[in-house]
């Protein structure tokens, strides 16, 4: 008889949590093709190693 103690990692995936998993990197992927844009637009102008390593921190910082 259980206790009501069981893993949850054994549970299938429900479709809600597999969605918000997918919205979350969706939200992400969106947020820094923005960042790039408008580092792109900035004046005075960045270059391209500039705007790399800024979109790299952001990554960093969304993924921490």
């Amino acid at each position: 008889m259980s206790d009501g103690n069981f893993n949850r990692a054994l549970l299938p995936s429900t479709p809600y949590r597999s969605g918000v998993r997918m919205g979350q990197q969706q939200t992400k992927a969106k947020a820094i093709e923005s960042l790039r844009l408008a580092l792109e637009q900035a004046e005075p102008p960045l270059s391209e190693e500039q705007t790399d390593t800024i979109v790299k921190n952001f990554e960093l910082i969304l993924n921490s």
